[in-house]
This record gives structure tokens, sequence and C-alpha cells, in this order.
């Protein structure tokens, strides 16, 4: 879903679909498996984050996370992203992205990196107040 800035901020970036990744992930029991198989492919990294986080190891979250969100922001930037802007969820190429971004502050948090969840948050909440409210809840 795409909508005009009104206010003359910047446009949305809309990361591009990889349906293949997509499915693989949807059909594997191991996201390990499609994050070795489409290593760009940020919800793979995002699933590993979040079953590390629920296995008790947040060191091991946060690699993953940091994996799927360097990968993501050079796809925004390749998108036309210029370190700004919003990224909504509602185009779910985005969500990958921004769950990795939210189990990045998820176990910055844990690990006691505190400057770096609050940074993570504030960027998650600057890019899309709704994947704050679907990931949040």
């Amino acid at each position: 879903m795409t909508r005009e800035n009104l206010l003359g901020g910047p446009p949305e970036t809309l990361l591009p679909a990889n349906p293949e990744a997509s499915a693989a992930l949807a059909a594997a029991s191991d996201p390990a498996e499609v994050a070795a198989r489409f290593p760009g492919y940020c919800a793979a990294w995002a699933q590993l984050a979040q079953r590390a986080m629920a296995a008790g190891d947040p060191v091991a979250a946060y690699a993953f996370a940091r994996t799927g969100y360097h990968r993501g922001l050079d796809q925004l930037r390749r998108a036309g992203w210029h370190g700004y802007g919003p990224v909504p969820w509602e185009h779910e190429p985005n969500q990958g992205f921004l769950r990795a971004l939210h189990m990045l502050a998820v176990a910055a948090a844990a690990i006691g990196e505190d400057d770096e969840a609050i940074r993570c948050q504030q960027f998650l909440a600057d890019s899309s107040p709704a994947a704050v409210t679907a990931l949040e809840s």
C-alpha cells in the first residue's frame, strides 16, 4: 500500500519481493537452511533471531538480527532509501527487515546494549509505526 506524502517528506521505500525465498521460508522447518540459501533474505535472519531469543541465547539472537538488519540496509539503499523516511510494514517484503530491526532492539536490550536498543526502537518507530504495533503486541 503506497500513499502520497502530502507534506513533501521522503517517499516510502518498498523492498522488492523475493517469492522464492518467501516460499522456502514458509516450507522450511529450519530458517537456517533458508538463510544459507538466500543470505540476503532478512525474514530468515529475523526468524533465527526470534528462535535464539526463545531458546535463551540473546548473543546468538543479536548476531542473527544484526545480520538481517545489515542485509536489509543494503537492500533499502538499493531501493532508493537515503537513511530516513518511511519503510511501511504494510508492504510485505519490508517486514523481514523490520522484524530484524525489532529483534536487534530486543537482543541488544537483553545483553545490556541499552544505547543500541534505544536507537533501534527509535529507528523502527520512525520507519513504521504500524510495525511497532504489530511486533510489540
